[in-house]
């Protein structure tokens, strides 16, 4: 299934690494199928979007996205993977 890695390094000072795991399913294949529908989004503690790190179809397999967090200030942020009914969130800490 799909799955939502805890970022590394935690906590961090500026840039982190958030891995995710798409799932082959029907209609999707690693070959050229049509992919699935993925969004990666960084909420502040108010639920806040800050960034959008992924927003697009993407074919099943592992990928590593890097997130520089420069222009924030130090705290704690939420990163939520969505697609179709999988919805996984998870804590970050950043420190300056």
């Amino acid at each position: 299934g799909f799955s939502l890695s805890q970022n590394y390094p935690n906590p961090f000072n500026p840039e982190t690494k958030i891995s995710i795991c798409i799932p082959l399913a029907r209609g999707v294949d690693a070959e050229g199928g049509r992919g699935v529908l993925v969004g990666l989004f960084v909420y502040d503690i108010l639920g806040k979007q800050v960034a959008v790190l992924v927003n697009q179809n993407l074919q099943p397999g592992t990928y590593e996205v890097n997130w520089n967090a420069a222009n924030l200030p130090s705290g704690v942020y939420f990163y939520t993977l969505r697609s179709g009914d999988y919805i996984q969130t998870r804590k970050m800490v950043l420190i300056k």
